[in-house]
Order: C-alpha cells, then structure tokens, then sequence
C-alpha cells in the first residue's frame, strides 16, 4: 500500500473515531483555538493530500506545490545555477512583486510563454500561426527539443501561474518564490535558446 493511500486510511480512521468520541460524550466541546492547533498538528502528516487548507479567521495555507514544480524542475535540468544576485531586476515581474503577487506570477507566465516562442522560431517549429503554451509544449516536445519530463513540469508550473492571471488569491512567498526560481528558469532557457545553431539569441525582455 502506497504512503498517500495509507495517509488517508489515517485520516479516515481519525475522523471515525473523532466521531465516536463526540457520540459518546456530546457535552466535551472544542473551542475554534483548539481545533487550530489540531489542525496544524496534523498538517505535517496530511499535507501529500491537499493542496491548501482554510483555518479559522480565514488565514489561507499554501501547501507545497510551488516547491514540489520546482523539486521537479531543477531535476529535469530545467534550472540555470543560481548565479549572484543584480544590482537591477531583469525582468519586470521581479520588480512588481512586493506590490502585485498575482502580476508577479502573471509576468512570470508571460516571459516563459515569450521564451518557449523563441525556442520553436530557433528550431523552425513556428507555423506563423499564434500558440499558447500548451502548443508551443507539445511542438517542441514532438521535435525532441523538450524532453517529456519537460514538457510535463513546464505545463504544470504554467497552469498555476495562469490560476494567478485568473485572479486567484496569491500570497506574498508566493511572489517570493517567483522571484527565486523565475530568473534561473527563464536563464536557462535562454541558454538553450542561444545554443542552437545559426540563430540570434532571444533578447531579454522587461
């Protein structure tokens, strides 16, 4: 049996018996502090299982899957090393951040949507037909520009940042992350772009 289904086994059973035990003593009552602190208790242990949880008074948890992209991202190679910081921001979205998490990811999308077009222009896969990033994925894929994995982890980092150009609800280390993991992506793209034969480098863009 699997960690997740073995997790969740746990969980049901926990519920279960949390049940029973407001059955048989109805009177015990658990103030909203106390189930907090339950709850954070047993985040740690549940966390494989859900993607963000509601506490009392509204606090909005973000549970791992930024950091899980990014676990898979450097894996796949698709993470220039981080070099030392600028004196100025690079790119547009670094600067907006503190003010604007969701244009912060929103500008993020942007420029990795500009260098994956790039990237199909330096290997002749544009078809002089506009392509989102879904197409622009699988053309390069199809031409083994990209490997699977790739593809596979730029559509799933993608399709949260687009959650935040639909206006989803963006925390500040949301933002922060952006920050960090952005640059060297878009670096290291630009790498692949300039290494193709016989082709400009992709400009930067602000």
């Amino acid at each position: 049996m699997s960690t997740v289904k073995k997790l969740r086994f746990a969980v049901t059973i926990g519920a279960l018996a949390l049940t029973a035990a407001h059955l048989a003593w109805p009177g015990v009552r658990i103030d909203a502090i106390t189930f907090a602190l339950l709850v954070v208790a047993v985040l740690p242990w549940i966390a494989p299982l859900v993607k963000s949880v509601e506490l009392p008074g509204g606090l909005k948890i973000e549970l791992q899957e930024l950091r899980q992209v990014e676990s898979r991202a450097n894996t796949a190679g698709l993470l220039a090393v981080e070099a030392a910081p600028a004196e100025e921001s690079r790119f547009a979205f670094e600067t907006v951040a503190a003010q604007d998490p969701n244009l912060a990811l929103a500008g993020l999308r942007i420029e990795i949507e500009k260098r994956l077009l790039a990237l199909a222009r330096t290997h002749d896969l544009n078809s002089g037909r506009p392509m989102g990033i879904g197409q622009l994925l699988r053309v390069l894929t199809l031409a083994d520009v990209l490997s699977g994995e790739e593809r596979s982890v730029l559509a799933d980092m993608t399709n949260m940042l687009n959650a935040a150009v639909h206006g989803a609800d963006v925390r500040r280390d949301a933002a922060d992350w952006a920050i960090g993991v952005g640059p060297r992506l878009l670096t290291s793209l630009e790498e692949r772009i300039a290494e193709a034969p016989g082709v400009n480098p992709c400009p930067h863009t602000n």
